[in-house]
């Protein structure tokens, strides 16, 4: 097959499929080395361990919750990580942020970066969602319980982060106040966003 042609079937892969790993070539007989070739001609970008998509595409963020969930199915994507794919938090999370059973044994760690919190009880059981992001099925915390999630843990990612999320989550109506009453005592924190949560109304 002619190197034009090549690549063409590659990008068309990637295009389709929209995450591209070197096997995927072995099993259709194209040769793996393509991948470095246009990685270099920037047509291809690399995110992770063996994984390439387009260059253009912008998907590598949901794509780490993706991974992540893959490797720790029983975890659930929280706090920052959830905020912003929520879209209620101007930060930027470096690694993804997944909640596990305290006595769930924590995974190796690989080249993704995650930051690991230990829920128990309903507080990691209750609020999650399921989402399918790049076909692989990913929990989340919902706006409310994630909202409620920031409250609990403002000393380790900042009450200001709290505060933003909590009117982002209100302005966007994202959440009843039903639904942030409900997971502000299951996170044990309406004392501390009772005043906040009556200033909203």
């Amino acid at each position: 097959m002619h190197h034009n042609a090549i690549k063409n079937n590659i990008l068309k892969l990637i295009k389709k499929a929209g995450i591209l790993r070197p096997r995927d070539l072995a099993s259709l007989g194209l040769p793996r080395t393509y991948l470095k070739r246009l990685s270099d001609e920037g047509l291809i970008k690399k995110i992770g361990h063996g994984l390439y998509t387009l260059e253009d595409s912008d998907m590598s963020e949901s794509f780490e919750l993706a991974e992540v969930a893959k490797k720790i199915p029983d975890g659930v994507i929280c706090l920052i990580s959830a905020l912003q794919y929520h879209q209620l938090t101007t930060q930027i999370a470096n690694e993804v942020w997944i909640a596990i059973d305290p006595k769930a044994r924590l995974p190796r760690k690989s080249q993704l970066p995650f930051k690991v919190v230990r829920f128990s009880g309903e507080a990691l059981t209750k609020g999650f969602e399921i989402k399918r992001i790049d076909k692989v099925r990913v929990r989340i915390y919902c706006p409310a319980k994630t909202v409620a999630d920031c409250f609990k843990y403002r000393n380790k990612i900042g009450l200001d982060v709290a505060l933003e999320s909590l009117h982002d989550c209100w302005k966007k109506r994202l959440a009843t106040m039903d639904e942030l009453w409900i997971y502000a005592k299951i996170c044990r924190v309406s004392n501390i966003m009772r005043p906040y949560l009556e200033s909203l109304v």
